[in-house]
C-alpha cells in the first residue's frame, strides 16, 4: 500500500523537483563556483582562482562603503516604513461599521496603497522631478517658507536620505495593508473590554494591538530588511550609486563591477556575499522576533 502510494505521488512531484533544480538550484550553484573564477562574460573559459575574489573584496574600501549604505537603510528603512505603516493601519481600523466616515477611510485606503501597482522604476522617476533642484515640487514648496533647497540628488550629504524618503514612500502602503489584516482579525471584544477597564487609545494599542499583531510584525520585519539590503532599482535610477559613491549600495556597484568593468567573476562574488549577508540579517530578524505565540 505504501509503495502504490509513492507510484502516484513521485509521477507528479518530480516535473516540480525537475523545474526546482534546473531554475533555482543550478543558476545557484553556476553562480558560487563563477564567485571562485576570474571571468570576464565574453567566453566560456573561466580561470579558477580559489577565494581570490573575496579576499579583492575585503580589501575593497568601495565595497565596504556600499555595505555601510545598506547597513544604514536598514535601520532606517524598517525604522520609518513600519512606524508609519503602523500608525495609520490603527487609525484606519478604529472605522469598522458602514457609513461615510468609513467610505473616507477606504479612499485613504487606496491612496496609500497605490504606489504598489506602481512599478520602481516609474517611481524612481517621478521621484527625480520632485527632488529636481530648480523645477522639483519639493524645493518649490520650501521656497514658500523662504527655504532654499539643496540639490537633493546631487549632494552627498542628501543622496541617500532621498533613496531612503522614496523607499519609505513607496513601502508604507503594503506594510499598512498588511497591519490592517492582522488588526481586522483581533476581535472588538478586547478593545471593549479594555475601555471598560479604562484604557485609552495608546494603552489600548500597547497591551491589546501590539501583542496580538507580532506575528505580523515579524513578517514585515524580515520583509523589508530583505528589501533594505538590495535597493538596487531605486538607486540605480534616482542617483546611480552617486555623487561620489555617497548612494551607492552593494547591487548597484556588482551592477558597476559587471557591466561597466566587465568583472563578471568579482561581480558575482559581491553576488555571494549580498546573498550571504541577507540571510544572515533574516535569519537574525527571524530570531529576534520569536516570542511565545498569543492565541485569540
Amino acid at each position: 500500500m505504501q509503495r502504490d502510494k509513492y507510484r502516484v505521488i513521485v509521477p507528479f512531484l518530480l516535473p516540480s523537483v525537475l523545474v526546482y533544480v534546473v531554475f533555482v538550484l543550478y543558476p545557484y550553484a553556476s553562480a558560487m563556483y563563477t564567485s571562485l573564477t576570474i571571468w570576464h562574460g565574453y567566453s566560456v573559459n573561466k580561470k579558477f582562482v580559489g577565494l581570490y575574489n573575496f579576499s579583492t573584496m575585503l580589501q575593497d574600501d568601495n565595497f565596504w562603503n556600499a555595505l555601510r549604505h545598506n547597513l544604514m537603510l536598514l535601520v532606517g528603512l524598517p525604522l520609518f516604513t513600519l512606524s508609519i505603516a503602523l500608525f495609520f493601519a490603527f487609525l484606519f481600523t478604529q472605522v469598522r461599521e458602514r457609513g461615510a466616515v468609513y467610505k473616507i477611510t477606504q479612499v485613504y485606503r487606496i491612496a496609500y496603497f497605490f504606489p504598489q501597482v506602481m512599478s520602481a522604476v516609474a517611481i524612481a522617476v517621478l521621484w527625480s522631478f520632485i527632488f529636481h533642484p530648480t523645477i522639483g515640487i519639493l524645493n518649490s514648496f520650501l521656497h514658500i517658507f523662504g527655504i532654499t533647497g539643496p540639490t537633493w540628488l546631487g549632494n552627498p550629504s542628501t543622496s541617500l536620505l532621498s533613496v531612503l524618503i522614496v523607499a519609505v514612500w513607496s513601502a508604507i502602503g503594503f506594510y499598512m495593508v498588511l497591519f490592517i489584516a492582522g488588526m481586522q482579525s483581533i476581535p472588538l471584544d478586547y478593545y471593549e473590554a479594555g475601555r471598560i477597564d479604562g484604557a485609552g487609545g495608546w494603552n489600548l494599542f500597547w497591551n491589546v494591538t501590539w501583542p496580538l499583531l507580532w506575528d505580523h510584525t515579524r513578517t514585515a520585519l524580515i520583509f523589508i530588511s530583505i528589501g533594505a539590503l538590495d535597493m538596487f532599482t531605486l538607486t540605480q535610477v534616482l542617483t546611480e550609486g552617486g555623487p561620489n559613491r555617497s548612494s551607492d549600495v552593494i547591487a548597484t556597484y556588482l551592477y558597476e563591477v559587471a557591466f561597466k568593468n566587465g568583472e563578471f567573476g568579482y561581480s558575482t562574488a559581491l553576488g555571494v556575499a549580498l546573498f550571504v549577508i541577507t540571510m544572515v540579517i533574516s535569519g537574525i530578524a527571524f530570531q529576534l522576533g520569536r516570542r511565545e505565540r498569543l492565541e485569540y
